[in-house]
């Protein structure tokens, strides 16, 4: 699997590079700004980008403009962004093109070294894989407060972009319980229903925009 990253601190940049070197994949850029990540992606058309959002010169978000800009030019180029922050705009405008290949995590994942690789796999195999810190923070407590543990836990799984099958070795439940349990978290959050694992972090995200 070959890589770009784009990251401005050398520690965590080189850090990274380092850790998927061991898990056989190939860095083919390690850049730290914008204008350096989105030449990389046209240089070399990864298979995956991992992306900080706040990039040089400016710290705002040159590197989700970046990858944006790349995705249009290169549909559906995997994009994992990394971020500190959890803000629903980022998400949004990424997945705007609806095409898919998107994660965005919380930096702190990163230190979850096996799930970190995983999540990394599955937006390279063109998933849709969302925090599910994210997915709580945005959701509020109002709408959360309505679920049951089972539920947020199911819906977290969902949230990272994994099937029924998945969600029910996870939570060792049968796939029917786990149908009830999205069902559920659809009624619950105002969602309509799909058995689509992209389609349904899109409308978790589709909430979040109303």
């Amino acid at each position: 699997m070959r890589v770009v990253i784009a990251e401005d601190q050398a520690l965590l940049r080189d850090g990274l590079t380092h850790m998927l070197t061991l898990y056989r994949c190939e860095v083919v850029a390690a850049v730290e700004d914008g204008t350096q990540l989105l030449a990389a992606l046209r240089e070399h058309r990864p298979d995956v980008a991992v992306v900080d959002v706040r990039l040089p010169p400016t710290f705002t978000d040159e590197g989700l403009r970046a990858a944006v800009t790349a995705r249009a030019e290169m549909p559906g180029l995997p994009i994992l962004i990394l971020s500190q922050y959890v803000e629903r705009l980022y998400a949004r405008e990424l997945l705007s093109d609806r095409a898919g290949a998107v994660g965005y995590l919380l930096k702190d994942r990163v230190s979850e070294v096996r799930q970190f690789v995983d999540t990394l796999r599955r937006v390279a195999a063109g998933q849709t894989v969302m925090d599910p810190e994210i997915v709580a923070q945005l959701l509020g407590g109002d709408k959360l407060s309505t679920l049951t543990p089972r539920e947020k836990e199911a819906l977290g799984l969902m949230a990272e972009g994994r099937s029924n099958a998945a969600i029910g070795d996870r939570m060792h439940i049968t796939e029917r319980a786990v149908s009830k349990h999205i069902n559920a978290i659809f009624t619950k959050l105002d969602l309509p229903q799909s058995t689509d694992d992209h389609r349904r972090v899109l409308a978790v995200l589709a909430y979040l925009d109303r």
